[in-house]
């Protein structure tokens, strides 16, 4: 079971503005699973952090929609940090 959280970006208020999936052991996971995992939780993006480390000022998070991966996304991004 993955851990992780559902927000609410860009929201000023519970339960409006974007949502947003964020998964805490991404490394956990293969491509397909994240792709099945985004597509089940059927938000605009889904994020998976992929290690806890920071490295050179940065987390790996990888992003993907129900139907494919983004090489970038301001909204995920922002959510996720």
């Amino acid at each position: 079971m993955p851990k992780f959280y559902i927000l609410d970006v860009f929201a000023e208020k519970r339960y409006a503005g974007n949502q947003l999936a964020v998964v805490r052991d991404g490394q956990r996971y293969g491509d397909d699973e994240m792709q099945k995992i985004a597509r089940e939780f059927n938000f605009s993006e889904t994020t998976f952090i992929l290690s806890e480390n920071e490295t050179d000022g940065a987390y790996e998070v990888r992003i993907f929609t129900p139907e494919r991966e983004l090489p970038f996304a301001g909204h995920p991004t922002l959510g996720t940090a």
